[in-house]
């Protein structure tokens, strides 16, 4: 397969993976009515996910052994960001949350420029400025001081960090194979679930309830298994601003799935807060683009 072959194919499971994940929300919240609330539910769904992932990890387990510690601990990053982002869309409102999630290409920028040393255009810094704009703005639509409100918008915010130091360090230093590096990913998640899940929540009855167990299998395949490990094959062949800035699908299909679906709605200020950081991710992929055209 040619290198620009891989990138369209890698961009494109980016793409189709942020509109699968817009519609994450609907699966946790409803494990949150069937018995397991607040952060319970991804701790089901991540161990269903660790489990049916497991044999990869057995299958490749000298791949796992040989692979060094910095890589793992990259990708089990990346895992700990989807498990506080899921989190979060139970605590928080769906397109806020997912919002917050994505100032990625942020700190993606941030991060390759500050800690990596690799290069930053004008148009990635000035991303970076409409984005942390985009924040304000929809951070202080009601009149208050510009930070995230509630617990909810805490953890995507802390999540979409995490996220960029995770995709920074699996394109940095891991070669693994998608298979083993998902159950990598998914562990990484459920760990970082069942620490914070006592803390937010007391321990639910709802784990006995055999709708909760199919609902949590089905999301662990569908979302942490088949997608994640497209995911991590596609994230070795493209840069992590362009990571982010793919799975901003997922930003359109949240939104508006959860306005339809749960009447969430957003204000004009957030919404322009919002488009903010949207432009943002446009301005910082648009040098990528233009470098391979």
């Amino acid at each position: 397969m040619t290198t620009q072959r891989s990138i369209s194919i890698a961009t494109m499971i980016v793409a189709a993976t942020g509109v699968l994940w817009g519609l994450y929300w609907l699966p946790v919240r409803a494990l949150d009515t069937l018995g397991l609330p607040g952060a319970w539910g991804t701790v089901a769904i991540t161990f269903a996910a660790t489990l049916l992932l497991a044999p990869f990890a057995v299958a490749r387990r000298r791949d796992l052994a040989v692979t060094p510690l910095p890589a793992l601990l990259a990708i089990a990053t990346g895992g700990a960001a989807f498990a506080l982002y899921s989190m979060s869309l139970v605590y928080g409102r769906v397109a806020i949350v997912i919002l917050l999630y994505f100032l990625t290409p942020v700190w993606s920028t941030l991060i390759g420029r500050y800690v990596m040393g690799w290069s930053a255009t004008p148009l990635r810094i000035a991303a970076i400025l409409l984005g942390l704009a985009g924040l304000g703005i929809m951070l202080g639509a009601d009149g208050t001081l510009p930070r995230p409100q509630g617990i909810g918008e805490w953890m995507a915010l802390v999540a979409g960090l995490l996220w960029s130091i995770g995709t920074t360090g699996m394109r940095t230093t891991s070669t693994l194979a998608p298979g083993p590096s998902a159950f990598v990913f998914a562990a990484g998640a459920a760990l970082t679930a069942l620490v914070l899940a006592p803390v937010l929540a007391p321990l639910p009855s709802g784990f006995g309830d055999l709708r909760a167990g199919a609902v949590a299998l089905a999301t662990g395949a569908l979302w942490w298994g088949l997608s994640i490990a497209a995911l991590m094959w596609a994230t070795l062949r493209l840069e992590p601003a362009r990571v982010g800035i793919l799975l901003m699908t997922e930003v359109l299909v949240g939104a508006l799935s959860a306005a339809l679906l749960a009447g969430e709605h957003l204000s004009g200020l957030e919404i322009a807060g919002g488009a903010l950081v949207l432009a943002a991710g446009i301005l910082e992929v648009w040098p990528t683009r233009k470098r391979e055209a």
